[in-house]
């Protein structure tokens, strides 16, 4: 009998978290069972996924009606929505945490997106988040922004736990993780313990094929010199980014500054592969599972994602394999006149504004929602 890809890639000292969330899911026993039957470790979520959770289904109807009867604002539902999702995924997932000695078993909530260049406001949101989920296995995201990046060792060195989301480039992952150090270093000097603050760096793949992808076609269409080398590049700058930071990761967290934080209980900060589901027809729906799969890494996958590796994803030690050949591959985006520190800046960009309008888009709703209430009082 075939042993589940999703089990298997356990032996690999991978972790599968589900890039997904929905009330129902966690008042049936959906999640419950993801986690006994298919190994499931982890769950994500974004203002993406909540407006498309709280407005396309039924499961909200009632608590929100029941807080705008109370007078609260569209903000305040949204917070009080995703705070009590939140707090019961980790609740669902509270076994897996304590059985990992607190390396695993986490849910991700963010700050508001409008916040992603605002350090202080950053900071004060997850403060106050934190405190209302009163749950050690609770991430919060903070982007990976400039102004994220004092964020992330600020709240280290509280000992909040944070994962770094919107992650495209290499440089940024250098300092997102040289960040992490030095929360952990604030938090040695100050004599508070350092095996109880966690992170995960959510490196984003897809959306970089996208771009890039979407510039080497337009250079190998128009011929030329640069033709050739563009055609051998596609579809291979996100894998290449991936396994790019893997390689930076151990040399950071295996270097002696984060030494120094292991022997008094520090965890490496972990890479997670997140927008890994396939936005290019003409590649493998599980493109960004195989082919990095490593240890000590996360892969957080949508449901269809998941659904597809389970069912003929191949599990195998992938992440350091052709280290070189795709290494090569990013030296070479140059020669074509593409410079990925500008591709990933891009991103970055629009990845703030894409996690906006759904956020804004659900704020409308809800206060669509407060008005017809206040109508009918």
């Amino acid at each position: 009998m075939k042993l589940n890809p999703l089990l298997r890639i356990q032996n690999f000292d991978q972790k599968i978290w589900l890039d997904f969330i929905r009330r129902g899911m966690l008042t049936s026993d959906e999640l419950r069972r993801w986690i006994e039957d298919e190994g499931l470790s982890g769950v994500t979520s974004n203002p993406a996924i909540f407006d498309k959770a709280i407005t396309g289904s039924h499961d909200y109807e009632s608590d929100i009606e029941t807080l705008v009867s109370k007078g609260k604002t569209p903000r305040e539902i949204y917070e009080a929505l995703t705070i009590e999702d939140v707090q019961r995924a980790a609740d669902i997932l509270r076994s897996g945490y304590d059985k990992s000695d607190g390396r695993d078993g986490f849910v991700s909530l963010e700050v508001s997106p409008h916040l992603a260049h605002d350090s202080d406001h950053t900071i004060a949101a997850a403060r106050r988040l934190w405190e209302k989920v009163q749950r050690p296995n609770l991430l919060i995201k903070v982007p990976a922004t400039r102004e994220g990046l004092p964020a992330i060792t600020r709240l280290i060195a509280e000992g909040i736990n944070v994962n770094v989301t919107l992650l495209f480039g290499l440089p940024r992952y250098r300092e997102v993780a040289e960040a992490y150090i030095a929360g952990l270093e604030t938090r040695l000097r100050e004599r508070k313990p350092l095996g109880t603050v966690a992170s995960v760096a959510s490196f984003f793949l897809s959306c970089i094929d996208t771009l890039v992808d979407s510039r080497l076609d337009k250079i190998t269409k128009e011929g030329g010199p640069q033709a050739e080398t563009a055609r051998t590049l596609v579809g291979k700058i996100a894998i290449a980014s991936a396994k790019m930071a893997d390689h930076i990761c151990k040399e950071l967290f295996d270097g002696e500054r984060f030494q120094k934080l292991a022997e008094h209980g520090a965890f490496p900060q972990r890479l997670l592969w997140a927008s890994t589901s396939t936005k290019n027809p003409a590649y493998s729906d599980v493109k960004y599972v195989e082919p990095l799969i490593g240890s000590e890494t996360i892969n957080t996958l949508p449901l269809e994602t998941l659904e597809a590796f389970r069912d003929h994803g191949r599990a195998s030690l992938s992440l350091e394999e052709n280290f070189w050949e795709y290494s090569t591959g990013l030296e070479r985006l140059p020669e074509v006149g593409i410079k990925l520190d500008e591709v990933t800046q891009q991103l970055e960009d629009e990845g703030v504004r894409k996690f906006i309008e759904p956020y804004d888009h659900l704020m409308s709703v809800l206060e669509e929602k407060c008005t017809a209430v206040v109508g009918i009082s």
